[in-house]
């Protein structure tokens, strides 16, 4: 069903009789609870909108009323802001309604299987709204209740509810970097995939390997990431929900991105980004994670300014449906932040990305802050900036290690900005050891020749060229970085151009000037390369109807893994 529009226009006679009834509230109240969902709906809409938030949080916060409500499926969107609305103001209806389905679970335990039955599609839909809001842990408190009442019968209906239980349980999991956890919970699901081929009967796996595909590719497990996904494409059958479909081809456009795979990427993310648009419709919040998944594609292969209109438009989306201190909106900010870092970096334009990015993203804030201390012409004020953004490296930091661990990209990226800043700092030694530890990390995770690895010994070459005299390395790590960039992304790649402008001064630190001329003339031919190449065009032209069906997109990647698939 395609997504409503956010703005809520009924026809005057029916708002009319809305507002009448929200005026006389007090009265009125149980009355509304035997309206049809979608009436009752627009009347807490109106509450809503009257800026009345702790009488609908009163409301919200009764399990029935809030089942009901989310039984009005064309409104979930409308409902989202409501929700984040009460969050907003310090209602904890998350936790509540969390808590009052697990004191439910509690009391019916000892009931008949079809209360329980009832009760776990009840816990399925209101866990999948906290999900799909991004309040992770009061999920994860219906799903493990769900999951509890299934263990009560060892039956097969509640193998196949145990099954769907895990999916959604690692899922949430994975959301709130519970790896460890998502890890036991995808064991507990294979254990009951078993149980049900013992007796003849299989669940489809799609979603749970796309999940497990998720957890690793998090982890950094590029390898055992990209053959789960490959598992997933397999399961990918007529009939599957449209969700399960877009979600596996999202995260296997990431799989093949980071293994630089980057038609079979393209493939699939558009598809996905296609899927989502026909199926949900320009305002989902589904459409919104295609695209962000289209604008890590994107900013891979080096297409730079469509990655942050893509980026952008994921925003808006989100916005437009959670609004808040919501932590989708906060994703898709930190994404687009990133990408206008990237964007902006050759012209130092940094002030106003301060102003636009910093509540949200330390990290982030780190590297502008020491891009704007370099430029600073006050001494004090340079030390401080440096400092502060030392404060924040140190810390995004220690959070990596703690949610991925020392061996994860995620890490190595933060010991690299930690290199630079140290550089910055004019503290050599502790940069070059930061430059190398993420050096060493990513070409255990990623092999010699990623983009990644590129990007760590392009900076490492910088800090020996232009603050520790070591040339002739420095000219090595230059050539290894080129030759990187060029392979997977040719002759345009915008990295490039960083390390001719490093060869160029090099040679001329040591004299020798026929190679500073050589390296001004490739620098040129690039400048020309890249004006042709990298022209600014609408990067979603092309994905608004789709030349393929899923099936032909399945069986063409499984094709090219010399995988037979199954029909769809």
């Amino acid at each position: 069903m395609a997504a409503v529009e956010l703005e809520w226009i009924p026809e005057t006679l029916y708002n009319t009789a809305i507002s009448a009834v929200v005026d006389n509230y007090i009265r009125s109240r149980r009355d509304i609870r035997s309206l049809p969902e979608n009436i009752q709906f627009d009347v807490y809409y109106k509450l809503y909108q009257q800026g009345r938030l702790c009488q609908l949080g009163s409301e919200f916060c009764e399990l029935e009323v809030f089942a009901k409500v989310l039984r009005a499926l064309d409104k979930r969107h409308l409902l989202h802001h409501c929700f984040q609305a009460l969050m907003d103001h310090g209602v904890k209806v998350a936790s509540v309604l969390a808590y009052s389905f697990s004191r439910r679970c509690s009391y019916i335990a000892e009931s008949d299987a079809a209360v329980k039955e009832k009760a776990i599609q009840v816990g399925f839909v209101l866990g999948g709204f906290l999900s799909d809001a991004g309040w992770y842990s009061d999920a994860e408190k219906v799903f493990l209740s769900c999951l509890q009442l299934c263990t009560l019968h060892d039956e097969m209906l509640h193998w196949f509810r145990a099954v769907e239980c895990c999916v959604r349980l690692l899922h949430v999991r994975n959301g709130n970097c519970k790896y460890h956890l998502g890890e036991e919970t995808f064991k507990l699901a294979q254990t009951y995939m078993d149980k049900l081929s013992k007796h003849g009967q299989q669940a489809n796996k799609a979603a749970l390997y796309g999940e497990l595909c998720a957890l690793l590719f998090a982890k950094s497990h590029y390898d055992e990431a990209y053959k789960w996904c490959i598992e997933a494409m397999k399961e990918i059958t007529a009939g599957l929900p449209v969700k399960v479909v877009v979600d596996v081809l999202r995260q296997a456009s990431k799989a093949c991105v980071v293994k630089r795979e980057f038609k079979k990427a393209e493939q699939l993310i558009k598809h996905a980004v296609y899927l989502a648009r026909d199926h949900f419709g320009s305002k989902h919040p589904k459409y919104s994670d295609t695209l962000l998944d289209y604008g890590f594609y994107l900013l891979n292969v080096d297409n730079i300014c469509q990655s942050v209109a893509i980026y952008q438009a994921a925003l808006d989306i989100r916005q437009s449906v959670f609004g808040g201190k919501n932590i989708h909106v906060a994703t898709a900010h930190e994404d687009l932040a990133y990408s206008s870092y990237v964007h902006q970096y050759s012209s130092g334009k940094f002030d106003n990305m301060v102003l636009k990015y910093t509540n949200l993203l330390p990290s982030f804030l780190a590297l502008i802050l020491e891009e704007i201390a370099i430029d600073c012409h006050n001494k004090e004020t340079e030390q401080r900036l440096l400092q502060e953004a030392h404060d924040l490296h140190l810390s995004s930091l220690q959070l990596a290690k703690k949610a991925f661990g020392e061996f994860n990209v995620q890490t190595a990226k933060h010991y690299g900005n930690l290199g630079r800043l140290y550089q910055s700092m004019r503290k050599f030694k502790e940069a070059e050891e930061m430059h190398i530890k993420a050096i060493q990390i990513k070409e255990q995770l990623l092999g010699q020749e990623d983009y990644e690895v590129a990007l760590s010994v392009g900076h490492l070459a910088s800090l020996y060229n232009y603050d520790m005299n070591q040339y002739e390395n420095a000219e090595k790590l230059y050539l290894r970085s080129i030759a990187i960039g060029k392979k997977l992304f040719g002759e345009g790649y915008s990295g490039l151009e960083y390390d001719y402008r490093g060869l160029i001064k090099l040679y001329n630190s040591i004299g020798n000037y026929e190679k500073v001329f050589e390296y001004h003339n490739v620098l040129s031919n690039w400048n020309r390369l890249r004006d042709r190449q990298y022209s600014v065009t609408d990067a979603l032209e092309d994905v608004n109807t789709s030349p393929q069906s899923t099936e032909e997109v399945v069986q063409s990647f499984l094709i090219s893994q010399n995988v037979e698939g199954p029909s769809c």
